[in-house]
């Protein structure tokens, strides 16, 4: 058993010895996704590194971090791969609510795309609190988890030739465009996400290089963290707080495990 594979387990607190099937993908994805939190807090200090399994085992494993699409993602495909499946990962254009359209940073979101008995699956531990926390089969069938239900539709797009939807428990009742993805153009080496980084880091457009968003799932919800504002959501109810310069830290130590 190798070092990340390893090492991944104890992070997400999964069983070292018990092999990983796709019938258990379902608990990886759920302790992954309450164990690593989607954050920017290294390109908010000026320190992101190049894009490489050392530097993300470093980052995500060893300094006990979180990270962004192509980060968690990009590690949660080496796992996979170290463990026996086929995957590659893909690009994805993030669809804007506010402004009714795709993001205007392109192809900056990072996910995996699995290939299993015939079929292939959307995995993503990288989409803030949008996560599936199951494979979501490209086939259209609606697919549900403790974090909603979702989709993928075959769609061509400006961006891509499928379409995730998503309805997020206790938020949507209607079906929301998550992203598009082209599932042509597969990525199987890791070093090709540093444009993509290096996009999210200086696109004026970008959401990630203004102010901290530091966001995992719970048992009961999610918790978010911003520079002005603590909120969790405990089985449907929010519970939102101010947050100050000064509790910003506490709270992101608190809640993350993370510090400034």
């Amino acid at each position: 058993m190798g070092e990340l594979n390893i090492a991944f387990r104890k992070r997400i607190g999964f069983f070292e010895h018990e092999p990983i099937t796709f019938a258990n993908l379902e608990m990886v994805l759920s302790r992954t996704a309450q164990a690593l939190p989607f954050e920017n807090l290294s390109i908010l200090s000026g320190k992101t590194k190049e894009i490489s399994e050392k530097n993300l085992i470093r980052k995500i494993i060893l300094h006990n971090e979180g990270g962004l699409c192509y980060e968690l993602n990009g590690l949660l495909y080496l796992f996979l791969i170290e463990n026996g499946f086929k995957a590659v990962l893909v690009r994805g254009v993030v669809y804007s609510e506010p402004d009714q359209d795709w993001s205007r940073t392109g192809q900056t979101h990072a996910a995996v795309l699995l290939f299993h008995q015939g079929e292939k699956y959307l995995l993503d531990t990288g989409f803030g609190g949008n996560l599936p926390l199951v494979p979501v089969p490209l086939t259209g069938e609606a697919v549900s988890s403790p974090n909603g239900t979702f989709r993928i539709k075959r769609e061509k797009t400006p961006y891509g030739d499928y379409l995730l939807e998503m309805k997020i428990k206790h938020k949507h009742t209607y079906w929301k465009k998550g992203y598009t993805f082209d599932s042509k153009l597969e990525i199987t080496n890791v070093s090709e996400l540093n444009p993509m980084q290096e996009t999210i880091v200086q696109h004026p457009d970008s959401a990630f290089n203004k102010k901290p968003l530091v966001t995992r799932l719970t048992e009961q919800g999610n918790i978010t963290l911003t520079s002005t504002s603590l909120t969790e959501w405990i089985d449907g109810k929010e519970n939102k707080q101010k947050i100050s310069k000064e509790t910003f830290g506490q709270s992101l130590k608190k809640y993350f495990n993370l510090e400034i």
